[in-house]
């Protein structure tokens, strides 16, 4: 893969080729994702409902999040570009791949379930929990518990096209040019500057 020298993003990488991992067929989700069911949390963390995940995001209930940091063996973190579809923050650069854990379902799984659907790949290890934390959106749209995981991952990928736009996996000199300048999903920004805080005091 190609790593740009500037800020132009790079060309999209070549399709599937040899690796660790299996990469998919790319298919899309019939359903419509205004209509996926999530638990409904208090402060504490502790399931109080449900609601269609449309109406979360319309009247800020407070949900449950993953982040999951994916980086080679050379220490290259997957940066993307979400799409314009998507309910909150389109076309908003990402430094996790992730989303809302689902009603019923365990952090934990929903971080395996997103980072295969999103990467497009299958038999990735379990992503390994790092800590949580409660983001409250500075633009809104209410607070969720967010729980942060990371997991190692070899191209080829093949990110679903109704989720990601664009994305490269960049050295950590190249994250640091670009973080003052492109528009990164909030959430995703707070949970990188927490995560690098705890890194640098050997956590």
């Amino acid at each position: 893969m190609t790593r740009h020298p500037d800020d132009t993003p790079p060309p999209d990488p070549p399709g599937p080729g040899a690796g660790c991992y299996m990469v998919r067929m790319e298919t899309e989700p019939s359903e419509n994702p205004a209509e996926e069911l999530l638990d409904v949390v208090d402060a504490e963390d502790r399931v109080t409902g449900t609601a269609r995940r449309g109406e979360v995001y319309a009247r800020g209930l407070r949900h449950r999040c993953v982040f999951v940091r994916v980086r080679d063996a050379g220490g290259h973190t997957f940066v993307h570009r979400r799409t314009a579809t998507k309910l909150l923050y389109p076309s908003r650069y990402d430094l996790f791949v992730g989303g809302v854990v689902g009603a019923g379902e365990e952090y934990d799984a929903a971080a395996l379930r997103e980072a295969e659907e999103e990467l497009g790949v299958d038999g990735l290890p379990a992503p390994t929990p790092l800590f949580s934390f409660l983001h409250d959106d500075p633009e809104g749209h209410g607070s969720w518990w967010s729980r942060v995981y990371e997991v190692r991952c070899e191209p080829p990928v093949r990110p679903q096209v109704s989720e990601v736009a664009w994305h490269a996996f960049l050295t950590d000199e190249e994250l640091a040019a670009r973080l003052p300048k492109w528009p990164w999903v909030p959430d995703g920004l707070a949970a990188w500057q927490l995560l690098a805080a705890r890194e640098r005091e050997g956590r």
